[in-house]
């Protein structure tokens, strides 16, 4: 079977484009680090490609807000592109400024208008939180009846690190929070180590709801805060030296994930 391509999209600030697409590759993915000028000047064509993923990094320096540029230029000169892309059943993820595209861009949590309806905003801590997280999922280990594709039989609880000034989730009103638990589309909520959802450190912004991460109502488009990529490999735990050299670090299983899952239905 021909690999799964994955256009890994960058911008000027975009950082952590090389460690995404490596993830990738390891699952047996084929990669591509496009620029999005590439996708607006029609050189590269997003039709090509069956998953598209927003690395992490500041892209256009978080000017005006965190991921806000990026975010109108996909809704204003690539959202036809973008659209049909989802309508042929596609994957998308979107880590830390992915995700903060992914919900000013109105992707997440998802509505025909692309209208913003959520958003992530300045922490509580008015600092940088660079640490670890513990996570825990609805539907994770096959339990509860969570959809989101990227998600599927992961532990109970995993562990990776953030490293982001605004990662506040914040819905524009209750209704939309509610609509976000009654559709199963909260996909991480911060934690601690035994699965309690709890206050700082363990959630390092203030999230409503504790939300790290949420998918949209086909559970084919992620956006999460922590990094998967930074914690692919069992080398990249902080403690391994003291609890044991893991092969896989717990984010390789969501790139693994939306790897089987294009090869299996696309």
């Amino acid at each position: 079977m021909v690999k799964p391509r994955v256009i890994v999209l960058r911008a000027a600030g975009t950082n952590c484009d090389k460690e995404t697409a490596f993830a990738f590759q390891a699952c047996g993915a084929e990669t591509e680090l496009v620029h999005i000028n590439q996708l607006k000047d029609k050189s590269k064509k997003l039709s090509d490609y069956q998953i598209l993923a927003f690395p992490g990094g500041f892209s256009y320096g978080d000017d005006i807000a965190a991921g806000k540029i990026l975010a109108n230029e996909l809704k204003y000169k690539l959202s036809e592109d973008i659209k049909k892309f989802i309508s042929d059943g596609k994957l998308i993820i979107g880590i830390c400024n992915g995700f903060q595209v992914l919900v000013k861009s109105g992707l997440l949590p998802g509505n025909a208008q692309l209208e913003q309806e959520v958003t992530l905003t300045i922490n509580d801590s008015a600092k940088f939180e660079d640490r670890w997280t513990y996570l825990k999922g609805q539907g994770l280990s096959g339990k509860g009846q969570g959809k989101c594709v990227w998600a599927k039989g992961l532990p109970e609880i995993i562990y990776l690190p953030v490293a982001h000034g605004e990662g506040k989730f914040v819905a524009k009103d209750n209704g939309i929070l509610e609509r976000l638990k009654q559709s199963n589309q909260i996909v991480f909520q911060y934690c601690d180590q035994s699965g309690k959802l709890s206050g700082y450190p363990d959630n390092p912004n203030g999230s409503q709801e504790h939300i790290a991460g949420i998918c949209d109502e086909t559970g084919r488009i992620l956006g999460l805060m922590p990094h998967p990529e930074r914690h692919s490999f069992g080398l990249q735990h902080p403690r391994w030296t003291k609890e044991g050299l893991k092969k896989e670090g717990d984010g390789l299983a969501i790139f693994k994930n939306g790897v089987e899952y294009v090869k299996k239905n696309l």
